[in-house]
Parts: structure tokens; C-alpha cells; sequence
């Protein structure tokens, strides 16, 4: 069983698409970011950067004793390694997939979330940090459209972790203001991975506790991008 610490954001929805392709049985524990339930102890003893999601891995490969992982690449690959599923067993294809999952660690997902936060979070609206963000945001759109032109997966011929860490980051693009379809290659492969069950399922868990939070705009982006205000 594994136990998913996650609250309903582009991070947490990673960890439960995983887990829902992976077909894997989970138990979810919902962490209340914007109470600051992160900071709690008993969570900072899975995940010590006081962020979520983190997964417990009671019935590890080896048969020892739990396994706790935090940050959201790391728990996408040990869960691909423990099912074998959504990563090549080749050497290349296995590289591939490890840089365009570092690509978006390291790239989309920060950047955006930066985006989200000035443009729809901050109490005061600046306007350099705004522009820097949107300016790399869309940059980034535009690596994401040229990997994917003439394409279907982003990593190798079929898919991977690679396409599930991107696509709930992706998923903002509204919200964002990103105009998805100046990257026409970016909204068909957007468009065709929404249509998977597991991929829905996973989008799916916690949906009803982002319709109970108050809609005003700070408290939409709060949400929609895990902020807290002692994180901001």
C-alpha cells in the first residue's frame, strides 16, 4: 500500500495520475497547505522540504521496512522502477526520459509556478517580475512545441513519466493566460493524454476540495499553484 501525502495542485496531481496509471493501490492523506499542515511535524518526517506530495511505501521491492520519498521526480521514477511501467528499460530511452523529467523538475514547473505567483497571486502586481516569468513560461512553451512537433509522447515512442510530470503543468495554461494554441504541437498532445482514464482519475482526486475553497482570485491561485503565504 501506499500512503500519498498531496493536496490538489500541478505537484499533487502528478504523484496521483502515477499512481492511478500505475494501478497501484493508494491511501490519500490530504495536507491542508494553505493551514500550513506542511510544516507539521509528522510531515516534515516524510517530506523535509515542507512541501508536498511525499508517498510511504509500505511494501517496498526489497520486503524491508517502509520507504518514505519526497519531491515529486524522485517519486515518479522510484515508482516507475518499483512497477516497471512509464520508463524504457534501455539505457537510451531510459536517458531521454530522465532529461525531459529534469527538464520539467528544473524548468516548467518552477517557472510557471513563478508566473502563477505574480500574475495571479501577489498582493502587489510588479511588473518586471511578471514579464520575466511570462517571458520564460513561454519560452518554455516553445521547447515543450518543438520537442513535440511531429511527435506523440515527449520522451520516447510511448508514455512516460516525462509526459505525466508535464501535463498537469500544462493544465494551467488558462489560468495562466498562455495562448495554448500558438503551440499547436503542445494542445494535441495536451488534448490526446486528457482523454486517458488513469490520467483523468488521477486529476480527479481532490477536485471537490478545490470546489469548497473560496473563489476570489488570490484564493483561486493559492490552489491551483500550492502557495502559502509563508511560502510566498
Amino acid at each position: 500500500m501506499i500512503e500519498l501525502y498531496t493536496a490538489p495542485t500541478p505537484n499533487g496531481w502528478k504523484i496521483s495520475i502515477m499512481l492511478e496509471e500505475c494501478g497501484l493501490p493508494y491511501r490519500t492523506h490530504w495536507v491542508d497547505i494553505g493551514k500550513g499542515e506542511q510544516f507539521a511535524p509528522e510531515f516534515l518526517a516524510i517530506s523535509p522540504n515542507n512541501r508536498i506530495p511525499a508517498i510511504v511505501d509500505s511494501d517496498p521491492v526489497d520486503g524491508g521496512v517502509p520507504v518514505s520519498v519526497f519531491e515529486t521526480g524522485a517519486i515518479l521514477l522510484y515508482l516507475a522502477d518499483k512497477t516497471g511501467q512509464f520508463i524504457p528499460a534501455d539505457l537510451r530511452g531510459r536517458t531521454l526520459v530522465l532529461e525531459w523529467l529534469a527538464w520539467q523538475i528544473a524548468g516548467l514547473g518552477p517557472m510557471l509556478g513563478q508566473h502563477g505567483h505574480f500574475a495571479l497571486y501577489a498582493p502587489e502586481r510588479l511588473p518586471y517580475p511578471t514579464e520575466r516569468y511570462r517571458h520564460e513560461t513561454l519560452r518554455l512553451y516553445g521547447v515543450l512545441d518543438r520537442r513535440l512537433t511531429g511527435r506523440e509522447y515527449i520522451a520516447a515512442e510511448e508514455y512516460t513519466i516525462a509526459d505525466i510530470a508535464c501535463w498537469p503543468w500544462v493544465r494551467t495554461w488558462k489560468a495562466q493566460g498562455v495562448p495554448l494554441a500558438d503551440f499547436p504541437a503542445v494542445q494535441a498532445w495536451y488534448d490526446r493524454l486528457k482523454l486517458r482514464d488513469g490520467l483523468r482519475r488521477g486529476v480527479a482526486l481532490g477536485a471537490d476540495r478545490v470546489r469548497r475553497r473560496p473563489q476570489d482570485d488570490a484564493e483561486a491561485a493559492r490552489t491551483l499553484f500550492g502557495f502559502h503565504k509563508d511560502q510566498a
